[in-house]
């Protein structure tokens, strides 16, 4: 049985005011199986190029931070003890900062977990030639 499911691409905005992106993770939503996931990954050749000052530590760790309150890690505060729509939701609200969600999208899955690792394949990942 299929189910809707929602996602979104986190993109680093290493400079705002140019508005340049890299994306560098998906957070995938889907009520009916009880399931919040995010995949991450910073390409720091990609994301020099965009910005050689900017700081991939720091970057990394924010990226982190998203994912740490999709699983609800100890250390995610507020956000991550919200029901699960709510962390979505929160996670996906627009932001001027250097972590940006992109546009929610739908589909349909019958393995949400599976679909995360697609969607970082299909999204996130360097294209293989």
């Amino acid at each position: 049985m299929r189910d809707t499911f929602e996602y979104a691409v986190l993109r680093v905005v290493p400079r705002v005011e140019r508005g340049e992106a890299l994306n560098a993770g998906v957070l995938v939503y889907c009520r009916q199986r009880d399931y919040l996931g995010s995949r991450v990954h910073l390409d720091v050749d990609r994301l020099h190029a965009l910005d050689p000052t900017a700081d991939a530590g720091a970057i990394e760790r924010a990226l982190q931070a998203a994912a740490d309150v999709c699983r609800a890690a100890p250390g995610a505060g507020a956000a991550g003890r919200e029901a699960l729509g709510s962390r979505f939701r929160w996670l996906t609200a627009p932001r001027s900062t250097v972590i940006q969600p992109g546009p929610v999208h739908t589909g349909l899955t019958e393995d949400p977990d599976a679909d995360a690792d697609r969607l970082l394949r299909l999204l996130v990942l360097p294209v293989e030639g």
